[in-house]
């Protein structure tokens, strides 16, 4: 249901941490997957994180307009560029600069041979404020879907020792992601489940769990709940709303 238009956001920390926030390739709720956006497929997302509680230092919603489009026309090789436009709507210096990059690169699952795992790399955070908001984080992820369990993933990330620290300051610049997803046609074609997983102490470290439901052939929202693994840097969990909508791609000969 969600293999090329699950999307989602990390959180701008707060200002005595770093600000943090995900420019966001095609992900599964928080991480980014295997998928790639198809050729001249355009991928527009709102995305907005609210806080369950306002008690602690991180209290900040957050609220995200993205924009990403697939660019390479193969089936085998593919590539998605993109921006966000992401803001806490507070006096936060990360608010001044609200522009995020990011790119992936990849190949889908049997491109390789017969049960070739999907393979992807890419970066995202790619901020305009050195210092706070260029996280520069890289990552590689492999992706293998297994008959009636899903769709498993596993990568690593690593980004910049300046801007990803943990409360104390100190580099929190890397980690596991670990994901899975399915479709439940069981229940409706119309349904997706997901669960992603950050390692580490940054603001980026987190665990998501949450569902989909695909509203038309190109427009879907993703409900779901994130849990931060540090709350001095993450926050209090949020609830998050995604709306995803795709438009464009190839022209059919006539």
């Amino acid at each position: 249901m969600k293999p090329h238009h699950a999307t989602s956001l990390a959180l701008l920390a707060s200002l005595t941490i770093a600000a943090t926030s995900f420019a966001t390739p095609s992900t599964q709720i928080w991480s980014p997957s295997t998928d790639i956006q198809p050729y001249s497929v355009w991928h527009l997302t709102s995305d907005t994180y609210v806080r369950t509680n306002k008690s602690g230092a991180i209290t900040n919603n957050v609220y995200d307009a993205g924009l990403t489009v697939g660019v390479l026309p193969f089936e085998k090789i593919q590539l998605e560029t993109g921006f966000d436009y992401m803001e806490t709507g507070t006096s936060s210096p990360a608010d001044r600069s609200p522009l995020y990059f990011n790119a992936k690169l990849g190949t889908p699952e049997n491109s390789l041979g017969g049960g070739s795992p999907a393979l992807a790399i890419g970066g995202y955070n790619f901020g305009t404020k050195t210092g706070l908001t260029n996280q520069n984080i890289a990552y590689a992820l492999a992706a293998k879907t297994l008959p009636t369990l899903g769709r498993f993933s596993v990568g690593y990330y690593r980004g910049s020792r300046r801007v990803l620290v943990d409360e104390s300051g100190r580099p929190a610049n890397d980690g596991v992601i670990l994901t899975w997803d399915r479709a439940m046609t069981e229940i409706s074609d119309k349904l997706w489940l997901a669960v992603d997983y950050a390692s580490g102490k940054s603001a980026n470290g987190a665990l998501n769990l949450g569902f989909a439901w695909s509203f038309a052939k190109n427009v879907s929202v993703i409900f779901a709940y994130d849990i931060y693994n540090n709350k001095n840097t993450g926050g209090k969990d949020t609830f998050t709303t995604q709306v995803d909508i795709n438009f464009g791609g190839p022209r059919r000969k006539e």
